[in-house]
């Protein structure tokens, strides 16, 4: 009887369990590109709220010192701390590499692949094809 229920366990057990370590297929790039993009979006909520602290307890330290002033209490000097680094406003990786500006100048490589040397001996009325005078 308890051989009987063992077995029963143990087969339970393996058909629960076996989902468990079923492969799951690549992630895509659009899957890539959306958790990156949520990724960025996390550590740029993180700064923020560690920006919302900050001022929260600057807040605090200016009402505490105010009060113990008030109070006649002897108020410490503060110490020296940075200031509050403000995050800015969110911008997104992705977005932000597609539209990366081109050269003010065009000086540089084109976007293209080059399919012919950049130049040749052609003189430019050979090239377009005009009489040479």
């Amino acid at each position: 009887m308890r051989v009987a229920t063992f077995l029963i366990t143990a087969m339970f057990a393996a058909f629960v369990t076996a989902p468990a370590f079923a492969k799951l297929p690549p992630p895509t790039e659009g899957d890539k590109a959306k958790a990156a993009e949520a990724a960025a979006k996390a550590a740029w909520s993180d700064k923020v709220g560690l920006y919302q602290l900050c001022l929260a307890q600057n807040r605090t330290v200016d009402a505490y010192r105010k009060s113990a002033k008030s109070a006649g209490k002897d108020v410490p000097v503060p110490a020296a701390t940075p200031p509050c680094a403000s995050p800015g406003e969110y911008v997104s990786p992705i977005a932000s590499a597609a539209t990366k500006p081109l050269e003010a100048s065009g000086a540089h490589s084109p976007p293209t692949m080059a399919v012919s040397p950049p130049s040749s001996k052609a003189t430019a009325a050979e090239i377009s094809g005009a009489v040479k005078k």
